[in-house]
């Protein structure tokens, strides 16, 4: 993902505080294009200033159209954000994810490669119109109740920044968990020591490994877990074993 690409475009907004909170909303993700249908004479650029806080640059830097389609012609395709699905939509909405994974396709991860995506964010009352919708070329849409599915502006524009900044952010994904076939490595471990030390003399192999699989899968085990649960069974085998008398251990061999 270059988030460098990702155009937010506000289409005709009428409240000048939105529009800061939109500004702040975009750099708490690292999006930093702002392009506005409207004239930029009818906003009080002050109180732009006092909700965008420490990112009011974002609003200095931007761009205003007179349309959707000159504020977006230079994109690969445009996300109409709404609940409508519009004439021309297929019948097809994205989910804020799965336009972020589509994003991640279009815009690439270095400058000179891939193309511009735009998310278009309507009128504060009215949302965008249908003719607004039939501007762009998808439409993505934020889930909400149907007791009040209208959201702030600058809530909906934060919502479909975080998704993309996530998609973007592999450095705060935190670990890789190991795959199944490697987990099947320590329920073997596990079953080995504990057949060592006579468990299964009551209890079947097979449900204690299928539960060990089960409960490990869940917890998403690294690399280094699934290693620190292996060599503890290892040794808690091996200290049972030089516990156990010789005679015993004999038994235990024969069965």
């Amino acid at each position: 993902m270059n988030l460098d690409k990702i155009v937010i475009v506000l289409s005709r907004p009428e409240e000048s505080r939105n529009i800061g909170a939109v500004c702040r909303g975009m750099a708490n993700n690292g999006i930093h294009t702002l392009r506005i249908v409207g004239d930029r004479n009818s906003i009080d650029v002050e109180r732009v200033h006092i909700l965008a806080i420490h990112a009011g640059y974002i609003f200095d830097r931007a761009e205003f159209f007179d349309s959707i389609t000159e504020a977006t012609k230079d994109c690969v395709c445009a996300a109409a954000t709404t609940r409508r699905k519009g004439k021309k939509r297929g019948g097809k909405l994205f989910l804020p994810e799965e336009f972020a994974s589509m994003a991640d396709t279009v815009t690439g991860t270095k400058a000179s490669e891939g193309g511009k995506v735009a998310v278009v964010f309507g009128n504060e009352r009215t949302g965008l119109e249908d003719d607004e919708v039939n501007e762009c070329t998808m439409g993505v849409t934020i889930p909400s109740s149907d007791e009040f599915g209208s959201l702030n502006l600058s809530h909906a524009v934060q919502i479909i920044s975080y998704e993309l900044f996530r998609k973007n952010d592999t450095k705060r994904t935190g670990y890789t968990p190991v795959s199944l076939e490697r987990l099947d490595k320590t329920v073997g471990t596990i079953s080995d020591s504990l057949r060592k030390i006579g468990f299964f003399s009551r209890t079947g192999s097979e449900a204690m490994e299928q539960f060990w699989r089960t409960v490990l899968s869940r917890a998403s085990l690294t690399e280094g877990e699934a290693q620190y649960i292996e060599k503890t069974f290892d040794k808690a085998a091996g200290l049972a074993q030089s516990q156990c008398p010789k005679d015993e251990r004999r038994l235990e061999i024969q069965l």
